[in-house]
């Protein structure tokens, strides 16, 4: 087995690994771009923000609802290398729509602004919904099963780096370089996806299914009924459940428990992002390249053990104070601030450990020209479990549960992850 940073080296996943990590780059780049501005230039009222902050997240998502399934049918009937070309070309054209929104936002016409800039949020969930599942359904194509582990766990760890520099980046300049910048990366992405190798349609010729709602229907009926699949896609959307949780909650916790400022906030993201990326080297190398949920249960026990003693530290906390926050660096000097980066850090690195076996599982057990369409279903059903999270945040913040006590309430649903990881190492390893 080629070890798993040597698939770097090779053109089979080179291109394809570039390729994603400059998308993902991209789309938050511009996202958190132009949520900042909005929230900064734009709104003065917190309701009006934290609207404009769900609406975009809704926008984002509804794509994965209505269009998984057609792009699951389309990439197992076609090139997907060509898909990849496509949609890499739709990017251009979005991004100029979307630097437009926010340079005409910039220039005081604010209706128009951001309306554009929504637009493109659509849009680029739609590109999404359309590269998400060959990004994994392609490896099996591209390499021999002996790495495709290692593949799926480089494609994780390159998408929540990613991630994470497009946040940096988005906090740290201005909005009119931010509007340079994306157009100039999916230039950039456009060029490097045509490197792809071709990845043809395998098995027999697909009749595609148009109407969103009854393909997706029918794509998530013709999955879920294999329990080894089931489970490993009810493991994975309780995961995304649980992370669209610690999302929404870290933001409030970091400024009214923790008492520190964006920096901070900013500092918590990149430690997780890089924390998920570590554990999906690390669990490669523990496997030696074998897709297996061996490790999944304790893994995701642990995450939620460190889940309940990050409650416990930030309780433990010296907020600053009244009326002022923490910078990044009076942050630092607390004294369990190293116990709460570090903590944070093994909450992600386990959740990393935990969810990229499940991901090669799923391209690796089916044919390999049903790939597409079982990631797919797997897309339209972590997109419900992440709104139902969402709107789970919501009804229980309302009750009046605080931040440090919802870390109890996500760590409390990682047993039930535990206890589905584990039936299916029982049902197939």
């Amino acid at each position: 087995m080629i070890n798993a940073l040597g698939l770097l080296k090779q053109r089979r996943f080179l291109p394809l690994f570039t390729t994603q990590f400059f998308g993902a780059f991209n789309d938050n780049l511009f996202k958190t771009s132009m949520v900042l501005f909005a929230t900064y230039e734009i709104f003065n009222d917190p309701k009006v923000e934290a609207n404009f902050n769900a609406i975009a997240t809704g926008i984002a998502i509804l794509p994965f609802f209505l269009l998984s399934a057609l792009a699951g049918q389309l990439a197992d009937s076609h090139d997907k290398a060509r898909i990849i070309r496509i949609v890499k070309t739709a990017e251009i054209a979005i991004m100029l729509l979307g630097a437009t929104g926010l340079m005409v936002a910039k220039a005081g016409h604010t209706n128009l602004g951001i309306g554009l800039m929504l637009g493109a949020v659509l849009l680029l969930g739609t590109h999404s919904t359309f590269f998400g599942p060959i990004k994994y359904a392609i490896l099996p194509q591209h390499l021999p099963p002996g790495d495709v582990l290692g593949g799926t766990g480089l494609v994780e760890a390159g998408t929540y780096l990613a991630i994470l520099m497009g946040t940096v980046v988005a906090g740290w300049v201005s909005i009119e370089i931010a509007a340079a910048l994306v157009i100039l990366i999916a230039v950039a992405g456009w060029f490097i996806g045509r490197m792809v190798p071709p990845a043809p349609r395998e098995g027999p010729k697909l009749k595609l299914n148009y109407n969103p709602f009854t393909a997706s229907w029918r794509l998530i009926g013709a999955t879920m009924h294999i329990p080894r699949l089931f489970l490993a896609i009810c493991a994975i959307s309780f995961f995304w459940t649980i992370g669209a949780m610690l999302i929404i909650v870290f933001p409030p916790l970091v400024k009214n428990v923790l008492s520190a400022d964006e920096r901070v906030a900013s500092l918590t993201i990149a430690v997780f992002s890089v924390g998920v990326a570590i554990g999906s080297v690390v669990i490669n190398t523990m496997l030696k390249g074998r897709i297996s949920a061996r490790y999944s249960p304790l893994s995701v026990i642990a995450m939620g053990g460190f889940i309940v003693l990050f409650s416990i530290l930030a309780r433990a906390w010296t907020p600053a104070p009244t009326g002022t926050y923490y910078g990044l660096s009076a942050f630092m000097a607390q004294p369990g601030a190293v116990p709460i980066i570090l903590t944070l850090a093994a909450i992600a690195i386990t959740g990393g450990m935990f969810v990229v076996p499940l991901y090669a599982f799923l391209t690796t057990t089916v044919e390999k020209d049903q790939t597409a369409r079982t990631v797919a279903a797997n897309n339209v059903v972590n997109s419900g479990a992440m709104t139902i999270g969402s709107i789970a945040v919501i009804g229980i913040s309302y009750l009046g549960v605080t931040p440090e006590n919802m870390l109890l309430v996500v760590a409390a649903m990682c047993l039930i992850s535990a206890w589905i990881a584990q039936r299916l190492h029982l049902a197939c390893d």
